[in-house]
């Protein structure tokens, strides 16, 4: 992000927030609150994740007083969360913050950052306050259960046209380092594999609880080895807690992890075996082995094929594009075809695969020849 317009003071922290906050935190809005010169921005809106949702601050700076602490404003559904009233000045838990207003140093690039971690953290103290007061005796145990785990956050969701719910958000456990498992792996930070956990709440006087609702969701980046989307969840049996599902999870999951990393080797032999065939790839992922190009020719007419390699391969089979480098649409795109239907079988050689590929394209490339001819002559 540029930070043009920003005073220089104000640039240096905000550019220090979003480079070394571990929560990814982001922007949605700039705006002036100079008075006399409304092209200087002092004000923004902070985009920050919380319980595997998001949560928006306003960020108030005062360019005429470019030595003081800002304002920040919470969201309209926090209307009681007060980090620095005299409750939690009582009870120790806002000494951090009130320390960052009392000691701001406008020139210490850290401070903003230090200023929304310390807030975030006594918001997550807020909403397991709120989570705690909810009249349901489930909840409760769950909660005195998992307490002692870390990487727990939970939050209350109430509204006027929906029932009350209560959201846990589960940082599961697993005894491995993808990063230091993937050789030649560019990501900066550890991936991990969170499970949320919707729970209707139900007070004394109502029905039975039912089951809550699961879903896995996982760092972006961890997408490219493992899809968690893939992953069947146990079924929620009556009279089951958190406390009970878990190791079982986390179990479950550090075995499909570990066959993923083993999967990368898998793929790669396929890419070799293609080479074998189609000659060096143009274009290879020689990290995760996801893709490669390779070129074709048949008599004159050349062209590229593209292997698209999902997590789920040999199981899933590759998608296949072809794309001539001689012929253009009417837009000046090179004409591309995708290929579904060709000999395949998860269970053949890496060898076999790409031979029986290699045959198939041999044959295919008369006739997307063709196909590229009459797109070629469209109108």
């Amino acid at each position: 992000m540029a930070f043009e317009g920003f005073p220089p003071l104000i640039a240096a922290q905000l550019h220090y927030l979003l480079n070394h906050s571990p929560d990814s935190v982001k922007i949605e809005q700039v705006w002036s609150g100079n008075k006399y010169n409304p092209k200087i921005l002092d004000r923004f809106s902070l985009v920050i994740p919380y319980c595997l949702d998001t949560i928006k601050w306003d960020v108030l700076y005062y360019s005429e007083c470019p030595m003081a602490p800002p304002d920040v404003i919470f969201g309209p559904d926090d209307e009681d969360f007060h980090p620095c009233s005299s409750a939690a000045l009582d009870g120790g838990l806002a000494a951090p913050v009130k320390k960052v207003f009392s000691e701001w140093n406008s020139e210490d690039s850290t401070r903003l950052l230090v200023l929304i971690q310390g807030l975030r953290d006594q918001y997550a103290i807020y909403q397991r306050r709120l989570v705690g007061q909810v009249d349901d005796d489930r909840l409760k145990f769950e909660i005195s259960t998992i307490l002692s785990r870390e990487g727990i956050e939970m939050q209350l969701i109430s509204g006027v046209d929906k029932p009350e719910e209560v959201k846990f958000s589960v940082h599961l456990m697993m005894d491995v380092n993808v990063n230091k498992m993937v050789v030649g792996c560019p990501w900066k930070h550890q991936q991990k594999i969170y499970l949320q956990v919707l729970y209707p709440v139900v007070r004394k006087y109502e029905s039975t609880p039912s089951a809550p609702r699961l879903k896995l969701v996982s760092s972006s980046d961890l997408k490219t080895l493992f899809s968690v989307e893939d992953v069947k969840l146990t079924a929620w049996m009556d009279g089951m807690c958190l406390a009970e599902y878990l190791p079982h999870l986390e179990e479950t999951l550090e075995r499909q992890v570990l066959e993923a990393v083993s999967l990368i080797n898998v793929r790669r032999s396929f890419i070799e075996a293609l080479a074998l065939f189609f000659g060096r790839p143009l274009e290879a992922d020689t990290i995760f082995c996801r893709k490669a190009t390779f070129l074709a020719a048949s008599g004159t007419f050349g062209f590229l094929v593209h292997f698209f390699l999902s997590t789920q391969f040999p199981k899933q089979q590759p998608a296949l594009m072809l794309q001539s480098f001689q012929h253009l649409n009417q837009a000046g795109v090179p004409i591309k075809s995708n290929l579904t239907d060709y000999p395949w079988s998860p269970r053949w050689e890496a060898a076999r695969m790409a031979e029986r590929l290699y045959e198939f394209l041999t044959d295919e490339a008369l006739n997307f020849k063709k196909y590229c001819n009459e797109a070629h002559l469209q109108p």
